[in-house]
């Protein structure tokens, strides 16, 4: 019979519960999943797992219970909680019972350049809403980017809104987190890697410029858009065009009209 952990002050809880603030994250190497289709991104990921918290209702779901066996192939530990105790770690507004605390994993640059693959990243630069992190990160995995560099000052890529929002995507290409612009424009300059910056002081739209070859694409912070110093060693600039009495458009928007053009364009030259 499992023994369900039913206080708050238990070590285990507390330090799940610790979790959702950065500070502890960065401190313990940690961070948390929540949710089904989560939790069986992670079996399948090749990320460590170390911790799984459950209710006995959720374990009741056959996908629940395929991945806890899952989870026990990996040597997961496993606990079974009550629900005033989920409730104190959960983070979701609709918990489903289920979350995993993995193992932070850290990719260097190198690792964007994959042999045979032609690079095509995008950069964030100062985006600080959670929600477009994470978003801006799933639309890269689905328009086939290599990887996804967060420059200084970008939301935290393991907060649970940025991987709620990054629906799994996190586990599927690299993603480099709290980098130097200075770092970042070096190795693209070492490796002939063209800069394109989206900004409005240009006439070219984005079906204008090219977007083949070796390419990153960069996209600033919400407010006032990408850095001087993006801008400053751009290759390219382009913009989207406003039809309508809009300002501007959600740079997670706009992250998804830039990369299918640029995903149009590479696979025409297949």
């Amino acid at each position: 019979m499992i023994e369900e952990i039913t206080s708050i002050t238990n070590p285990l809880i507390k330090m799940a519960a610790s979790l959702k603030q950065k500070k502890y994250r960065s401190e313990l190497g940690l961070f948390v999943i929540e949710g089904i289709r989560f939790a069986e991104e992670a079996v399948t990921s090749g990320w460590e797992t170390e911790y799984c918290l459950y209710t006995k209702d959720a374990a009741q779901h056959d996908r629940v219970k395929r991945v806890l066996s899952a989870l026990r192939e990996r040597n997961c530990r496993q606990h079974q909680v009550s629900h005033s105790v989920y409730e104190r770690i959960s983070d979701t507004e609709h918990p489903q019972g289920i979350l995993v605390i993995i193992k932070k994993k850290w990719h260097d640059l190198s690792e964007l350049l994959v042999s045979g693959q032609e690079p095509f990243f995008i950069v964030l630069d100062r985006v600080q809403d959670p929600g477009n992190v994470g978003t801006m990160i799933r639309t890269a995995d689905a328009a086939g980017c290599s990887g996804v560099i967060l420059t200084d000052g970008c939301a935290d890529l393991f907060s649970g809104k940025v991987l709620r929002s990054s629906m799994g995507s996190v586990f599927h290409l690299p993603i480099i987190d709290a980098v130097k612009m200075d770092f970042v424009r070096s190795f693209f300059v070492e490796h002939n890697i063209s800069v394109l910056v989206t900004c409005l002081d240009t006439p070219l739209f984005h079906w204008d410029v090219a977007m083949t070859g070796p390419l990153a694409i960069v996209f600033g912070n919400e407010g006032s858009g990408v850095s001087q110093e993006w801008l400053a060693v751009a290759d390219k600039k382009a913009k989207i065009p406003i039809y309508g009495k809009a300002e501007s458009l959600n740079v997670a928007s706009a992250t998804a009209i830039f990369l299918y053009e640029a995903a149009r364009q590479r696979r025409s030259c297949l």
